[in-house]
């Protein structure tokens, strides 16, 4: 039987009874047509997680009893905060989307140099609301319950000062340097640059700002693919993510 996951971002109790917003009930009753004794799970966003059973579906509400709170997290033991340039289209929306797979815990959309889009503030507005959707959804797929945080977009130098991680690194094809030989971080902060990369002058910067220097290999990725690949990679050295040894 299908139990889908439904963002719902309000207090919850076990036995409690709660009416699901407008655009939750909208998918439940209209989207997936489920019906009454169905089950489903609610989570908050921020860590708790409730299995419940629909009581009602009407045209306007959908009505919801909380069973029990389910204890179980896919939550990382290891934060990363991503600083990612902006980028055209749909490729912000697949970074964040498989960021947030992967278990990336803070997004900030970056301008750099060679950034080429250019948003006034009600579009930036209404792109940060847009790419926080993206993130809920991506918790309702993989079975998140803490949503990342998407900060407002700002410069990439103000992003660089700002981060206090254990371990900062700036990702680039100019160099050899790989994730090995570093300690076990509890937090880590990851530079991407946009379509055409970080400038030689950008990359000297965060290098300056105790960025180390991170390739992953001799291919070129795109802004959208660096990421996850790296985010991949230090969730399997420092995070949750296992793979299994060849006998």
């Amino acid at each position: 039987m299908r139990n889908p996951r439904i963002y719902f971002p309000q207090p919850m109790n076990a036995g409690a009874m709660v009416e699901l917003t407008d655009s939750a009930a909208n998918h439940v009753g209209k989207v997936l047509r489920m019906k009454p004794r169905e089950p489903l799970i609610l989570f908050n966003g921020e860590g708790s997680a409730y299995q419940g059973r629909i009581e009602s579906v009407s045209k306007k509400s959908v009505m919801v009893l909380l069973e029990r709170q389910i204890e179980k997290t896919v939550e990382s033991p290891l934060s990363i905060h991503l600083g990612q340039s902006l980028s055209r289209g749909e490729r912000m929306d697949y970074a964040i989307q498989k960021a947030t797979e992967v278990g990336v815990t803070e997004i900030t959309p970056l301008f750099s140099e060679r950034c080429e889009v250019k948003l006034n503030q009600e579009r930036m507005e209404k792109r940060l609301r847009h790419w926080q959707q993206v993130a809920i959804s991506a918790c309702e797929q993989c079975g998140r319950n803490r949503v990342p945080v998407i900060h407002p977009a700002i410069y990439v130098d103000e992003w660089m000062a700002q981060q206090t991680s254990d371990l900062k690194f700036v990702l680039h094809h100019r160099t050899e340097r790989r994730l090995e030989g570093y300690d076990q971080p509890a937090s880590v902060s990851l530079l991407i640059g946009p379509e055409g990369g970080l400038t030689a002058d950008e990359i000297e910067r965060a290098e300056q700002q105790g960025f180390n220097a991170l390739a992953l290999g001799p291919r070129v990725l795109r802004t959208e693919t660096a990421p996850v690949s790296a985010i991949t990679l230090m969730q399997y050295l420092w995070g949750d993510v296992r793979g299994e040894q060849s006998a």
